[in-house]
Order: C-alpha cells, then structure tokens, then sequence
C-alpha cells in the first residue's frame, strides 16, 4: 500500500445552517476541515496509507481535533503538540446567486507558531512515497513556512514525490511576505503542482497571462514556462471551474506532463451540496490517480474531476466517497439511482 504524507493545518469549521447569513445566524455546525487534511481522507478513503502531520493546541479543542483525524482512518502519530489555540474558520453557504463567504479566525493558532525543528522529518518520511504540501501554509506564518520548507527539503533528499496545491488565499499572507517572496524555493523542489496558469505565475513572480483553457494548442506554450521555473516539475495540472451559480457548477480538469495536454470533459453539478474542499478532492484524487495509473494521465485527470464533482454533492469538508463510487462516475454510472 502506498504511503503519503501531508502538513499543514487542520481547523474548526462553523458553518451557518439552511444558507443562512452570518448575521441571521444564532446557531453554527460545527465540523474540521483543512486543505491537506482533506486530501489526508480522501486518500484515506481510497485505501491509501495516509498521514497527517500537523500541530495542535494540548487542550480538549486540540483533542476533538486528534480523535477527528483519528476517525477518518488518518495516521497521526507524528502530530506535535503545544501553542495557543486551534484555528477557526466559519462559513456562510451561498446559494444561487449569492456566493459563499470565509472568514478566518486563526492568528495565534498552533500550526501558525510552529517552529524548523520541532518536527523529525528524517523519522516521519522514512519509507513514505509521496509528500504534499499546500500554499496555505507557508501563507500563515513565516515559521510554518520555514517548517513546511524544511519538510520539503528532507522529502527531496530522499527522493519523495513531492506535490503542492497552490491554494492562494487572498484573506492570508498577511505577516508582510507575498506570496513570489516565499513560494519559488519551495515549489522549485515539486514535482507535481495543482492550480490555475495565472495563480502560479502570480506566485512565482512573473506576470499573468490569461491562459485560453479552450485552446488546447495555446496551452504547452505557457506550461513549458512553468517548468523551466520549477526544475523538478513532472506534472501540472489544475480543475477548469464554469460557476453557473453558488448552487450549478461545471467541472473539468487540464493535465499536462511536460509533452502533452490531457482534458477531462467538463461536467454538470447540479445542485451543489458544498463546494467547500472540491479542490481537495480533485487533489486526493490525483495523487491517487498517479500513484494508480502510473502510465495513464489521462485515467489520473479523470479520477480527479471525478472525485471533485462527487465532493459538490457531500456537506462538510471531506470528500466521502469511496473508490467504486469514483470509478463508476468516470466509467459513465452518473445516474445516481439508489443502490439497493
């Protein structure tokens, strides 16, 4: 069974309930969620052994949080403890034409005061095949990225894949480093990156270049840049998002592997449930479909639209479908009849 690993930060989510706005809100569903512990579960989920490495706060928020991972089938012996809090996010569900709204409450948290060293990297990627990363740690905090970088470095000496979701959050980067300040050193050591043409341009520093995902053709040019910057770059790919409404989406997917692009047709996702940690999804779903199919982009492109449309039907951070239910979608069972 293949092993991955992933850090980063897990949170409180308190989400308004029956699309209620915040301010008309006098009760909120409490669950936790994070980018890299989505991804955590979905593998998870596939029958991959998967790992979370995080730090939490010793008290009984910081415990709810373990028993958590715990209870997703998530390994979690190498979670540090100490800080102040865990971090919190609340969440207003759109609807229609009103989209949804974020707002973090995670200053002071325990992941964002995490220190280089206070993790054995040496003794957790021991025997792992693949580490992931997203580009909401090192927003957090200067020490969590120097942690997350560090982590980084050890997987690449020990020749670990390396993956990263750019995952660029504008309510972050808030601790006086953009995000072309910090983020080409650790992406110059990944070989897989998940995002749009632009946001990795952006973050990288070089000007934006409105990428036409229609035209096929234009796309290895623009890509071919992305790797001459990130020397170890294997495969970039990013989820192609048409927003109809909060509650209508049309998801599809691009690859490309250096040689040529791989599209994923564009499916309807109507209504959606939550859309909150579909890029997740697509995430989990693609390391699964690489570590899977290793001579099959295109089946890989596939699981991982998959898994990010059945996540639009799922309440709640993680995307709780199994294998057999992301092969049927991709195999042409999408008419959702009841299985009896």
């Amino acid at each position: 069974m293949s092993r991955v690993v992933a850090f980063g930060e897990i949170m409180l989510r308190l989400s308004t309930e029956r699309h209620l706005r915040f301010s008309q809100s006098t009760a909120f569903g409490a669950t936790y969620g994070g980018g890299e512990f989505n991804v955590c579960v979905s593998l998870a989920n596939y029958g991959v052994n998967a790992e979370f490495v995080s730090r939490l706060p010793e008290n009984e928020i910081g415990f709810s949080a373990l028993k958590e991972i715990r209870k997703m089938n998530v390994e979690s012996k190498n979670i540090v403890y100490g800080g102040e809090r865990l971090g919190i996010y609340f969440l207003e569900t759109g609807a229609g034409t009103r989209g949804s709204n974020v707002v973090y409450d995670r200053a002071h948290s325990a992941m964002s005061t995490i220190e280089k060293g206070q993790v054995d990297w040496e003794k957790v990627l021991e025997g792992a095949e693949w580490f992931h990363w997203s580009g909401i740690t090192p927003a957090i905090s200067q020490t969590a990225a120097e942690a997350c970088l560090e982590a980084i470095k050890v997987a690449h000496k020990k020749g670990i894949k390396i993956s990263c979701d750019l995952n660029y959050r504008s309510k972050l980067w808030q601790y006086g480093k953009t995000p072309s300040e910090v983020m080409p050193e650790m992406l110059k050591y990944s070989n897989v990156i998940l995002g749009d043409i632009d946001t990795a341009y952006f973050m990288l520093g070089i000007p934006k270049v409105n990428p036409n995902y229609q035209d096929e053709k234009s796309l290895p040019a623009v890509y071919d840049k992305l790797f001459e910057l990130i020397p170890n770059l294997q495969i970039a790919a990013t989820t192609l998002r048409y927003s109809v409404s909060a509650s209508h989406q049309r998801i599809g997917g691009i690859l490309y592997d250096g040689k040529a692009i791989y599209s994923a047709k564009v499916k309807e996702v109507t209504p959606v449930v939550d859309r909150v940690g579909s890029g997740d999804a697509f995430m989990g779903g693609l390391i699964y479909g690489l570590l899977e199919y290793q001579n099959n982009n295109q089946r890989a492109l596939d699981f991982a639209v998959a898994a990010c449309c059945l996540k639009h039907t799922i309440a709640g951070d993680y995307n709780l479908v199994t294998l057999k239910e992301v092969e049927n979608m991709i195999d042409g069972d999408g008419s959702a009849l009841v299985s009896r």
